[in-house]
């Protein structure tokens, strides 16, 4: 490609960085293209991004790892990277690895080696931009990151509609100025690279300059260096040489530095000159010499640039879009204060996920629209009836169990069944119910970390915890719970490969070899025959939060709730009164003997 980026190109960025994220889509609703940006990159929250585009709100995709949003995308071959300067390296490399035809790298500080072997690596496979850059632009296409400041700036730069002009320089500062300049003086540019004020930068200033002479849309070259390096000699020679025919225009900054001690540095780490060669006098003579257009101060840069735009013969025929074609974006945008993405009730169709809720009620199934709405997926259908028969299991447990006995009391205070049911519901948790999520984190943990079942046993004992999903009050390996059995039976029927469920029971041996109630219990058992059959079969982002989530506590609370109801429409049929506890069944004060 002649040109680094163009209208269709796309992007992952690396780095929740929100304020050049919506940069670059306000750059693209500017230049009428589609969205950029594709997907973010953030290794400690998977939630999605809400960015706008114009006045639109939408939600980005967020994942976990550079690889998974690369598999997701595969044909966007950009990457921007905000990595922090010590993790930037790493980043760098799994781009090049996942083949990313571009790297742009924002971060300032990498060290040096870690650059070198980014340029190693990349070499005919990668063009890298940066480190220390604010990246690059194709006037019209695609913008990186911040590159061209602020909305207002980026249309004075004109940088929304393709120029006649190729520019690269060092610092992202002052290449934000120079598009500003360049469009006050000419048509504006076609692209613009700002490779980094490093000493080892990814790219060199000669490598765009050779694209640029190979795109017919550019008529000219700007050059704006620095200080320091030995750059500006491959580019007096490709002039020399020809290969470099269409006019360049070239100003090394630093001329100021003859004025000051010696060996003094400018912003950038490369900004200082090691030799007299290295100086911008000398260097700024050796272009003009070669055949560049060099001005005798930067002052006069902009006339130069205007100059030489007029002598090219573009300015007659290029057909500029005025301001008031340019798309307004207003200020004052704010982020709604809801999100929802599992249904849609705007439009004459109501949906759950993206489909229509006449398409659920026709499959006669209510478990289906459990895994759109909790887990925006479909399921297959053993899985459905093996969530079913959960449902079925944990229904009800009697009347003497925490969520009855509230709902109860709270049904024969008078309490309407809505109000009665959230009793019930409010006494699930770690003692009641709640033992599902954790048993799935216990069991799931020691799966995943390899401890062996007689190891984890003795962990739980050495932190003084029981294992949650393991014990009953009443039932023991004599006298088993059926619910287990059932759901167990049906398990291993349908899945061959049950590792949770098969390390469970191997616990549940060491556990009723010391008391015969320390089975695996429903709680349990739902916990590990989930983990095996449910977990698989979610969406990837679903799975990494599985547990912090609560989705198993939810489904017990779902199917608990059909029997807390049953209880409380019970006493409302029953007309039962007030519950009082009886006196008898309760120690008073410390427990001393009555008259």
């Amino acid at each position: 490609m002649n040109t680094l980026f163009t209208r269709q190109t796309t992007a992952i960025i690396y780095g929740r960085k929100s304020v050049s994220i919506q940069r670059m889509l306000d750059f693209d609703y500017i230049a009428a293209r589609s969205p950029s940006v594709v997907a973010i990159v953030d290794p400690t929250n998977g939630s999605p991004e809400r960015v706008f585009f114009g006045t639109k709100e939408f939600l980005l995709p967020v994942y976990r790892s550079l690889s998974e949003a690369k598999s997701s995308h595969p044909n966007t071959d950009v990457l921007v990277n905000f990595a922090s300067l010590r993790s930037a390296g790493a980043v760098v490399l799994e781009g090049i690895d996942l083949k990313f035809r571009v790297i742009a790298t924002i971060a300032e500080g990498v060290p040096e080696r870690d650059v070198r072997i980014w340029i190693t690596k990349a070499k005919n496979k990668t063009i890298l931009i940066g480190p220390a850059t604010v990246g690059a632009v194709t006037a019209g296409a695609f913008r990186i990151g911040d590159t061209g400041g602020s909305n207002d700036h980026l249309t004075e730069s004109k940088l929304h509609q393709a120029g006649c002009v190729g520019y690269v320089g060092k610092s992202g500062g002052l290449s934000n100025e120079m598009y500003r300049m360049i469009a006050e003086h000419s048509s504006g540019i076609v692209e613009g690279v700002a490779i980094g004020g490093d000493r080892f930068p990814g790219s060199h200033l000669m490598d765009h300059l050779s694209r640029f002479e190979k795109n017919p849309a550019i008529t000219f070259h700007v050059v704006l260096s620095e200080i320091g390096g030995r750059e500006e000699e491959e580019i007096a020679h490709a002039l020399k040489e020809k290969h470099i025919k269409k006019p360049l225009i070239a100003w090394v900054s630093g001329t100021s530095a003859s004025f000051f001690p010696k060996n003094v540095q400018f912003g950038h780490a490369g900004a200082w000159a090691a030799n007299l060669a290295e100086t911008a006098e000398a260097k700024n003579i050796l272009l003009k010499k070669a055949g560049a257009l060099v001005p005798d101060t930067f002052e006069e840069l902009p006339q130069l640039i205007q100059k030489t735009f007029r002598k090219t013969g573009t300015s007659s025929i290029l057909k500029l879009m005025r301001k008031k074609d340019t798309p307004y974006i207003p200020e004052n945008r704010i982020h709604s204060h809801l999100q929802c993405t599992i249904s849609d009730d705007r439009g004459d169709d109501a949906l759950y996920g993206k489909k229509s809720i006449a398409s659920f009620i026709n499959n006669g199934s209510v478990l289906p629209v459990l895994a759109q709405l909790w887990w925006k997926t479909t399921l297959s259908k053993k899985t459905l009836q093996y969530l079913e028969m959960i449902l079925c299991a944990v229904a009800d447990h009697g009347p003497a169990v925490a969520g009855a006995h509230n709902a109860i009391v709270a049904a024969t205070a008078g309490k309407d069944p809505i109000d009665a049911l959230c009793s019930g519901l409010l006494t699930i948790g770690p003692r009641f119910g709640g033992a599902v999520d954790a048993a799935a984190c216990s069991f799931g943990d020691a799966v995943a970390r390899g401890r062996l079942p007689q190891e984890f046993v003795d962990d739980m004992k050495e932190k003084g915890e029981r294992i949650p999903g393991i014990g009953h009050k009443v039932k023991t390996i004599h006298h088993p719970d059926t619910r287990v059995k059932a759901l167990l039976a049906y398990a291993k029927k349908n899945w061959r490969q049950l590792p949770h469920t098969t390390y469970a029971l191997q616990v549940e041996k060491i556990t009723t070899s010391k008391k015969p109630n320390l089975i695996l219990n429903v709680d349990g058992t739902i916990a590990v025959t989930l983990l095996d059959i449910l977990l698989p079969e979610l969406p990837k982002d679903i799975q990494k939060t599985f547990f912090e989530t609560g989705y198993l506590n939810g489904l017990f609370a779902l199917g608990r709730s059909i029997g807390i109801l049953g209880h409380v429409f019970d006493q409302k049929r029953l007309n039962a009164p007030l519950y009082r506890h009886p006196t008898e069944d309760i120690l008073y004060g410390e427990g001393r003997l009555s008259d």
